[in-house]
């Protein structure tokens, strides 16, 4: 089966926050959907590594922020590309709260809820939640998964239920990414060895200042390399 076909699917980016104790946390989900309208219920899947997942469980809620496809990058980086049980992955991040729960402002919307109902999978718990909360903020789109995926060049993090593991994220396949110039050279692309964003700007990623991150998940311009 060619995996790729999951991708037509629609799929939105999102940053579903709860509480671990007294502290914020949170994780990226692309997916999240409406199951019932009355009550209104959401549906939301996360990984059982995602450290996010037992906070859900203990806290019995979560809020879903509705990314935008102004939202920075970095946001997805922030989240989806470390652990929340050793940082504090709401530092330096502009939100509010809202029943309770941390939602981010540099969204199109946001969802709050309270867990009803769960169900267990191989790897995901996917929590189901009465809303009991929502807003819509500013006037851009949502940010759907293709979007993100196109445009902004990103991946999933691998705890994500939609990552599909490349041919070139092994080793053995890192000269997959390469294209053949008009004059038969081979040219290669700087990738995020993090995350896995392609590095597609005018500027020659040799001529880059050492100061540069990548947009993604912050890591630094040595975490790239060619492919």
């Amino acid at each position: 089966m060619n995996k790729k076909v999951l991708r037509s699917l629609s799929y939105g980016v999102y940053i579903v926050s709860t509480l671990d104790g007294t502290r914020n946390t949170g994780c990226v989900a692309n997916s999240v959907m409406q199951v019932t309208s009355s009550p209104a219920t959401i549906a939301v899947s996360i990984n059982h590594d995602n450290y996010t997942n037992s906070c859900i469980e203990a806290s019995g809620k979560f809020a879903v922020s509705i990314l935008s496809e102004t939202s920075p990058a970095s946001l997805i980086g922030q989240f989806g590309f470390q652990s929340g049980k050793d940082t504090d992955k709401f530092d330096g991040v502009d939100f509010s709260i809202q029943e309770g729960l941390p939602v981010l402002n540099d969204c199109c919307g946001y969802i709050v809820c309270k867990v009803v109902d769960k169900l267990e999978t191989s790897s995901h718990t996917v929590f189901l939640g009465e809303v009991i909360d929502g807003g819509t903020i500013g006037s851009a789109p949502a940010m759907t998964y293709a979007y993100y995926h196109n445009v902004v060049k990103g991946k999933s993090p691998k705890n994500a239920p939609t990552y599909i593991a490349d041919e070139n994220d092994s080793p053995e396949n890192a000269s997959a990414g390469r294209t053949d110039s008009p004059e038969g050279s081979a040219s290669l692309r700087w990738t995020c060895g993090i995350c896995g964003y392609v590095y597609e700007g005018s500027v020659p990623f040799e001529e880059l200042s050492d100061n540069y991150v990548c947009p993604i998940c912050r890591q630094s311009k040595d975490k790239f390399i060619q492919r």
